[in-house]
């Protein structure tokens, strides 16, 4: 099932907060699973209590929607024990024809290596110039030979090593030259066998032969092993006995986390000449591997954005995102799609009236506790409805949703805007709580609003507010920093500002200013009163 977040946007205010919930409700609702709410920064007060209030959670904090490597549809080869034989891992290898490399992993599954088909080839090479093996273990051997042990059942071996001899019937001396400790293989030659016991040799291997019989309980400190391979495999199934973790790779490992962005996974791989890379999980373990071709077309995630259409307020990768939808009641900015996307713009109030009316159209009715967080959502965005903002839609979806809630919608406003002021928080927090930028002409300003029912508590901060702007003027390279301090009861806005002052009196056609404060009667909208004032103005 493919993951689909609903985001609203940057710094987010309620309607942003419960719309996404809403919406995300809505399509789960409606059977279009795997829809689930997100949002881009912390929660203010009124948010939060909101949430609580209603008894939700919130949203899932995203930070970016850049494609990363939990994107991929990377491979899922086997994962290997660090003690597994050679042999058994080349089978794996082969019977996974697409995968090139396999993990080789300790028993908490996190990463010791990475094996592959060369690496085993080499090594297998290597015993013809090399015909010797060290500490093989004798479960490893057994397993790969299909064998079993002659000896006396006392007769413990753990390992064997030594030089590897294929004895073949000869005029001369039988086993001339071998010295004790070697490995000897051979068939239905008792004489070997009795030489090899006479020399000391660390293993006698009984390919394909009766002579197993002859030895059955012997005691010996030579390991006799009988097999039904012939010499020849006995012998390369030998070299291929040793723990798979004796020839894995095991330095100047490239591997990569799901977390990972697919842009710097990109660049890395560039640079490196591995075929396959090990995918670890948070806790280092082993998830999967990942090759080029996986990077060819990657599976992107899939956004709705909601209460916002502009690049700058939104996450971070959107242009790396599958956007599927927007529903919004802001003036169209800057999202660009390659391609149709569901588009639901209405001039109303408040993002949440929008998702409201839709599960009115689709005959949905929320539950209880939803429709009364929506409804202090729409309240909250309106101002109450005294915002220019607020429609008679916005009021008549508030009152159906309190009626479902059996809240009092005056009650619940004054609660709302009482948990909003927090005016006892440091000035930077209260100015980012619901603040957005903006880019008008070839202007850019930051707009941050703060909704209160005592602007007078606020104004005793104004040169804390005024010094805090100055820096992130400065930090932003904003040409103006507004704060508007909007009060419910005074259906107007204390305005803050830094900034060419003539451009207020000409937007707002002010007469007097007074050390960068001035009350703006009847303004409380930033979006339909503020902007396109300086809009205007700017052309």
């Amino acid at each position: 099932m493919n993951t689909t977040y609903v985001c609203g946007h940057r710094n987010p205010d309620t309607d942003s907060i419960v719309s996404a919930m809403a919406y995300a409700s809505l399509c789960n609702a409606l059977g279009d699973n795997g829809y689930v709410p997100a949002r881009l920064g912390h929660l203010n007060d009124e948010s939060t209590f909101l949430l609580q209030k209603f008894g939700f959670t919130p949203p899932q904090f995203l930070s970016t929607v850049r494609t990363q490597v939990r994107d991929i549809d990377f491979d899922t080869p086997p994962q290997l024990g660090v003690r597994v034989p050679v042999s058994y891992a080349w089978q794996m290898l082969e019977q996974d024809d697409g995968n090139h490399a396999a993990p080789i992993v300790h028993e908490d599954g996190t990463l010791y290596g990475m094996i592959t088909p060369s690496s085993i080839a080499e090594t297998d090479m290597a015993s013809i110039a090399t015909p010797y093996v060290e500490n093989v273990p004798i479960f490893n051997l057994l397993a790969a030979l299909e064998g079993r042990i002659v000896n006396n059942d006392e007769d413990v071996f753990e390992s064997v090593s030594g030089e590897v001899v294929l004895a073949m019937p000869t005029a001369g001396e039988t086993l001339r030259g071998v010295k004790p400790g070697a490995i000897i293989l051979c068939g239905e030659q008792p004489e070997v066998v009795e030489k090899a016991l006479a020399i000391g040799a660390s293993c006698v291997i009984l390919c394909q032969s009766d002579l197993a019989e002859t030895y059955r309980g012997r005691s010996s400190s030579t390991c006799l092993i009988a097999t039904p391979c012939d010499a020849y495999r006995a012998a390369r199934m030998l070299y291929q006995s040793i723990p798979v973790s004796r020839i894995a790779q095991t330095k100047d490992l490239v591997c990569f986390h799901l977390d990972d962005f697919l842009d710097d996974v990109k660049e890395i791989i560039l640079q490196s000449r591995y075929r396959s890379y090990p995918v670890l999980d948070q806790q280092n373990r082993v998830v999967g591997t990942l090759s080029r071709y996986h990077l060819l077309r990657p599976k992107r995630k899939r956004v709705v954005l909601v209460d916002h259409n502009e690049v700058s307020q939104s996450i971070p990768g959107l242009d790396q995102a599958e956007l599927v939808g927007i529903i919004d009641h802001h003036r169209l900015a800057d999202v660009q799609t390659g391609y149709p996307v569901y588009m639901r713009n209405e001039p109303v109030g408040s993002t949440t009236t929008i998702v409201a009316t839709m599960f009115q159209e689709h005959g949905l009715m929320p539950g209880e506790k939803l429709a009364g967080l929506m409804a202090a959502a729409i309240i909250s965005d309106t101002v109450m409805f005294k915002s220019p903002t607020a429609t008679p839609r916005d009021r008549r979806i508030a009152e159906r949703l309190a009626r479902i809630a059996g809240i009092d919608l005056e009650e619940l406003g004054k609660e709302v805007f009482s948990a909003g002021a927090g005016a006892d928080k440091p000035a930077r927090t209260l100015l980012m709580t619901d603040f957005k930028e903006f880019h008008i002409a070839d202007h850019k300003l930051g707009i941050s609003q703060i909704t209160t029912m005592d602007s007078a508590a606020m104004l005793a901060r104004k040169e804390e507010f005024l010094s805090v702007m100055e820096q992130i003027q400065a930090e932003k390279g904003y040409g103006m920093m507004l704060l508007m301090i909007t009060d419910v009861l005074k259906e107007g806005t204390e305005l803050l500002f830094l900034g060419d002052e003539e451009i207020l009196k000409q937007a707002f056609g002010i007469n007097k200013i007074e050390n960068h404060h001035v009350f703006l009667k009847g303004v409380v909208s930033r979006k339909k009163q503020v902007v396109p004032a300086l809009a205007i103005l700017w052309g």
